[in-house]
This record gives structure tokens, C-alpha cells and sequence, in this order.
């Protein structure tokens, strides 16, 4: 009985579900934003890489490996207490988004890289052969297969990033997270920390699911 005073104290779980439904709104459009962006941002960069300018590649290069070496909460402090200093005013959520989907695009990029590279040259040949241009050989006949390749560590490395959304609570992003911790708080109950796993689960395990269908699928017919 004391464990679920403790744990599913209904009370407090009436006081505070619509703060933690909004949460779960916004933790979703951040995680969203950030898959959009990073997958779109990773998969133009490994088709720049794929023109061969020494100078561009380095660039990409050097920010994938930097991207994916720093812990994402060590950027987002930096660009929220840095940015004001000059003169740059970001919205925790923005800054959330905007590191969450730097992150995504540099591994996005070296996923789809990796695809692009184990493309036999005979087909990159054949493509060119026919009349298409580099540019189209890529976009028509490498590039939907490098993506193909790809989708399995990519769904792993969305779901990865997107869990990171419960970072914004370090910098007052009203998420999930945040929500609950504050409810902790205030009701000196466990209860909201309780409601937050299964918002979670009901945001994450769809998408887990989902993922385990797409790897197979994919899998089998790599």
C-alpha cells in the first residue's frame, strides 16, 4: 500500500497530468525537429563528400569527428550560458534542437558515407556510361542504395539522439523530464517521476518496435 502511495499516488497524478501531457508534446516536436533535420543535414553533407573537394571534405571531416567526440551536454551548456555573452539570446529549446540535430547529422553523415563508399565502382561507372551526369549517378543510382544500407544504424542512432531530449531539463526546457522533476518537487511525491518513465514508454516504445520492423526488413533484403 505505502508503495503505491509512493509511486501511483492518484491525486497527484490528477494535479499534474496536464503539465506532464504538455511535456510529452513538447519532447516529441523536439525529437522530430531533430530527426528531420539531422538526417536531411547528414545525408547533404556525405553527398557533398562525394564531389571530392579536398578543402569541403576536411571541414566535414573534422565536424563529424569533433560532433560525435563531445558529450551533447557539454555543447548545449556551452551555447546556452556562452551565447548571451555575445549578445545572442537562444530559447533552451533551440538550443536543445540545435545541438541534438548537430549531433544527428554528423553521425547521420558518416552512416551515410559509409554507404556510399561500399557502392561498387562498376556501378558508378555504369551510371556515368549511360549519359547521366556525376551528379545524377549519385542522386538516381548510389545514393538510394547507400540509404538503403544504411537505414539500420541510422533508426539505432535516431533513437539514441532523441532520448538525449531529457537534457533540455538542464537548461529549463519544459520537457519530460523537467516537468516531472519539478512536480517531484513540489507534491514531495515519487509519482510524477513514475508518470514520466511511462510517458516515455509511450513516446519510445512505438518507436523501438517500429525500429526492430524496419532492421528486419531491411536486413533481409540487403
Amino acid at each position: 500500500m505505502r508503495f503505491i502511495e509512493t509511486f501511483f499516488n492518484t491525486k497527484v497524478m490528477a494535479d499534474y497530468m496536464p503539465d506532464l501531457i504538455h511535456a510529452m508534446g513538447v519532447t516529441l516536436g523536439l525529437a522530430v525537429a531533430t530527426i528531420v533535420t539531422g538526417i536531411l543535414c547528414g545525408a547533404a553533407l556525405a553527398c557533398l563528400r562525394v564531389a571530392g573537394l579536398k578543402l569541403v571534405n576536411f571541414f566535414i571531416i573534422v565536424f563529424a569527428d569533433i560532433m560525435r567526440a563531445l558529450p551533447p551536454l557539454v555543447l548545449i551548456l556551452i551555447l546556452f550560458f556562452g551565447m548571451p555573452s555575445l549578445g545572442l539570446n537562444i530559447s533552451g529549446w533551440m538550443v536543445v534542437y540545435i545541438v541534438l540535430s548537430l549531433v544527428l547529422t554528423a553521425f547521420s553523415e558518416e552512416i551515410f558515407w559509409g554507404g556510399l563508399t561500399a557502392i561498387p565502382a562498376g556501378q558508378w561507372e555504369a551510371g556515368r556510361a549511360t549519359g547521366l551526369s556525376k551528379a545524377q549517378t549519385l542522386f538516381y543510382i548510389a545514393f538510394p542504395q547507400a540509404a538503403r544500407r544504411g537505414i539500420p544504424p541510422l533508426v539505432n542512432r535516431v533513437l539514441a539522439t532523441t532520448k538525449l531530449t531529457a537534457l533540455g531539463s538542464v537548461i529549463g526546457v519544459k520537457e519530460i523530464l523537467s516537468v516531472s522533476s519539478s512536480a517531484q518537487s513540489f507534491s514531495g511525491s515519487a509519482t510524477p517521476l513514475t508518470m514520466a518513465a511511462i510517458a516515455y514508454l509511450i513516446i519510445f516504445i512505438p518507436a523501438v518496435i517500429a525500429s526492430h520492423k524496419i532492421e528486419r526488413r531491411y536486413h533481409f533484403a540487403t
